[in-house]
């Protein structure tokens, strides 16, 4: 793919890592393509981060097709810069696009994309651990009409955001989250499995009701009974019970998490038994008052690891391993990193040098 490349005459100044946050600060560009049916994909570019100028019949302001993905590139302890399992990002982006009948480039050209767009805000990469480079590849329809359809032109762009530690300076923290068991995220059928932008619009007003309770996500149930655990937030979840790691199976109503095949993986290799299986939030209770039942967290590409130290259900408080992080969570979220940091050697392969 030839990619034309316009630097920016206006750089901006970069926050200090110490201020970076999530999501507040944008780099110098962006990489965007373009897809008509007569033409394909074309007009790969790197240019200046800027708005840009749409058609107001747009199909993503009027039919909702649009997805995105989420991944990361970091500064290794030896100055090099590598990106975290990208590859997995590109392929979930190719098999949910066909679920909103949208058009994705290849995966091969997804990959080169975000490599590309990484390269050259190699300065936006910050060097302190627990920091990164958050990238945010989206697809959106372009065309302009109206009538239900698909769309016949699409943008896919990349913009990247540098990231701070998650937790701050002072380590995992663990969160409040209350069960929701009205409304739901996603149904069987539907589009949770997708990195769907309504998926994430769906969830915002139990979230909302969440913290208005001192609360700060949710716990999201089944669709049909309310009855099984799907999702915490926007991660996954995963549960342990004794000395086995419980976790939903990937299912249409739940997303194929990068970070949660990743924690599966080394949970396997650290002694545990991992469990991929339905889980109901009855059972759940009955493990806390038994005392099986010793942590919770969630899985994701921002926070990797997000303990849960009290979830609230049905009028009750099930305080987690004392409502502080737990030994498990804890090692897999310093071994990740230090994967990600390149301070510990990479036996899974899942790094990706940019050079």
């Amino acid at each position: 793919m030839d990619i034309r490349i316009t630097k920016t005459s206006s750089p901006k100044v970069k926050p200090p890592d110490a201020e970076l946050g999530f999501g507040k600060f944008f780099s110098d560009h962006l990489f965007a393509m373009d897809f008509t049916d007569q033409k394909g994909w074309f007009d790969a570019r790197i240019e200046p981060y800027a708005p840009f100028q749409m058609d107001p019949a747009a199909g993503v302001f009027h039919y909702g097709q649009a997805m995105f993905e989420g991944s990361k590139a970091f500064r290794g302890a030896d100055g090099r810069i590598r990106m975290f399992r990208p590859e997995m990002h590109a392929k979930r982006m190719a098999i949910g696009a066909p679920r909103l009948c949208m058009t994705a480039p290849s995966e091969a050209d997804m990959m080169e994309a975000v490599r590309a767009l990484v390269k050259v805000e190699a300065d936006w990469v910050p060097k302190s651990a627990g920091t990164s480079l958050y990238l945010r590849p989206t697809l959106i329809a372009t065309e302009g009409f109206l009538g239900v359809r698909p769309s016949k032109m699409y943008r896919y762009f990349v913009i990247a955001s540098p990231a701070g530690n998650y937790f701050g300076g002072s380590g995992l923290k663990s969160v409040r989250i209350w069960v929701e068991t009205n409304d739901v995220r996603a149904p069987r059928g539907g589009l949770g499995s997708t990195k769907a932008g309504a998926n994430y619009a769906a969830s915002l007003s139990s979230a909302m009701k969440a913290k208005k309770e001192g609360f700060d996500q949710v716990l999201w149930l089944d669709g049909k009974d309310h009855e099984y655990v799907e999702e915490v937030g926007t991660m996954n979840v995963c549960f342990i019970i004794g000395k086995t790691l419980v976790t939903p199976p990937l299912s249409d109503s739940i997303l194929a998490g990068v970070t949660r095949d990743s924690v599966l993986t080394m949970a396997r290799e650290l002694g545990l038994t991992v469990e991929e299986r339905p889980i109901s939030i009855k059972e759940i209770k009955a493990a806390h008052q038994a005392g099986l039942l010793t942590e919770v967290f969630g899985t994701g590409t921002a926070a990797v690891i997000s303990p849960v130290g009290e979830l609230a259900f049905a009028g009750e408080k099930l305080i987690i391993n004392g409502g502080v992080p737990g030994p498990i969570g804890q090692s897999l979220y310093a071994e990740i990193g230090a994967i990600q940091r390149g301070t510990k050697p990479d036996t899974y392969n899942w790094l990706v040098d940019i050079d």
